[in-house]
């Protein structure tokens, strides 16, 4: 896709004092005010280098998409990601890595959702968004965020957008405890969903999405779910997904 859209970035504060969260913001041309995506980034792989923590994620390939489209794009950088101020905590533990624990892994998607609330706070003072038309979306940990937080927050957003969303991989047993008992939080929305997941994913099988999205649906969710031909690199193949998202975006209660 070409880039059709320009570059900035701002600070939201955090509730942790002294702490600022990074926000890379792609805004397409003219005046505005733009529909904006909040997309969330995933989490570190394992989890054990440093290094990985402070590189700032806002892919060129959904930026692109919502540009094309004459939507603003918010990629927001949690507690110590990317140059945000603050630690990393979101399910380390103790010894390093993630923890397969289901409260250690509760308590930081907890974390992540304060970080959305505080940068959902600062919204007003972006200039060109327009706060009436919103949407939330992200891949892995932030697919299942995206699918959660809206939920947890109703009437915020008109759609939300999950690639290959989960929070505790098959490698952790409490991942069919803890993964459909967030993307239940959900439910409560109102919203268009869409589930895009890779069949080939070697961190949440296709059998494990599927059973998700249906207790979503059976909580009262709304929502398409899509297996494509790919792994946990879906986001990076738009010729499997747009259509399906383009479809979504032009829906009357999506647009």
């Amino acid at each position: 896709m070409t880039r059709a859209y320009n570059i900035g970035k701002a600070f939201a504060p955090s509730r942790e004092v002294g702490v600022g969260l990074e926000l890379v913001i792609a805004t397409p041309p003219g005046n505005g005010p733009f529909p904006a995506m909040i997309f969330n980034h995933g989490s570190t792989g394992r989890g054990l280098n440093e290094a990985v923590f402070r590189r700032t994620i806002s892919p060129a390939v959904i930026a692109g998409y919502f540009a094309q489209r004459g939507w603003m794009t918010i990629f927001p950088q949690r507690r110590g990601r990317g140059k945000s101020g603050g630690a990393y905590g979101e399910g380390l533990a103790p010894a390093g890595g993630y923890s397969c624990d289901v409260a250690v892994a509760l308590a930081g998607f907890e974390r992540a959702v304060e970080d959305i609330d505080d940068v959902m706070a600062h919204l007003p003072a972006l200039a060109r968004a327009d706060t009436e038309r919103l949407a939330i979306g992200g891949v892995s940990w932030g697919g299942i965020l995206a699918i959660a937080y809206a939920g947890m927050r109703p009437g915020l957003f008109r759609a939300a957008i999950n690639f290959n969303g989960g929070w505790l991989g098959r490698a952790c047993p409490g991942h069919e405890v803890l993964n459909p008992q967030l993307f239940r939080r959900g439910a409560s929305a109102g919203i268009p969903t869409l589930w895009l997941h890779g069949s080939q994913d070697p961190y949440y099988s296709i059998g494990h999405c599927r059973e998700n999205h249906g207790q979503f649906l059976a909580a009262g969710g709304q929502g398409q779910f899509v297996a494509a031909r790919a792994g946990h690199g879906l986001m990076f193949k738009p010729a499997l997904w747009q259509l399906h998202l383009d479809h979504m975006l032009n829906a009357p209660t999506a647009h």
